[in-house]
């Protein structure tokens, strides 16, 4: 039986994380504010990394499924500032409506039990808990694309 609270949270989540994104251009995308290395793009294309990590690929048994670079340059260890080439944020928001289809087709079918079974052993951590960390972490993001949202409109009115 699926458990529809961990759907819920995944629809609801992903849900705003492409309403924050859906009017961002290239410009926007891009903007990283002074004193910080972090983009709307990164932060976009770091949610992808890190669902795939924790929820999809442990859900599955499959490997994660991005494009080979983009592991270089949204995950845990990239280093913005040294990347010279991005995908386009039209790229990253496709990237992110795929995932949740795979993210729920592989909830769906879990049993409790499943759920239960630890994935990462040297934490102690279950599948239920990755799944959670990888959406919570998304949702700590969505803060992150709004608030560069903000000074990017800021930054251009010089208000």
């Amino acid at each position: 039986m699926a458990d529809e609270t961990l759907l819920l949270l995944a629809k609801e989540v992903r849900a705003k994380t492409l309403r924050l994104l859906e009017d961002v251009d290239e410009g926007q995308a891009r903007f990283a504010a002074p004193g910080l290395n972090n983009t709307i793009l990164w932060n976009a294309g770091h949610v992808v990394i890190v669902n795939e990590h924790l929820g999809v690929s442990p859900a599955t048994g499959k490997p994660p499924a991005y494009p080979a670079e983009w592991f270089d340059r949204f995950s845990w260890h990239s280093e913005p500032a040294t990347v010279t080439s991005w995908p386009t944020v039209d790229q990253v928001r496709i990237a992110l409506r795929d995932q949740l289809q795979r993210l729920t087709a592989a909830i769906e079918p879990l049993s409790p039990q499943q759920l239960a079974k630890v994935v990462d052993a040297a934490r102690g951590r279950t599948l239920r808990y990755s799944i959670l960390h990888g959406l919570h972490d998304e949702a700590d993001h969505q803060g992150e694309i709004y608030l560069l949202k903000k000074m990017y409109a800021k930054r251009a009115t010089g208000k």
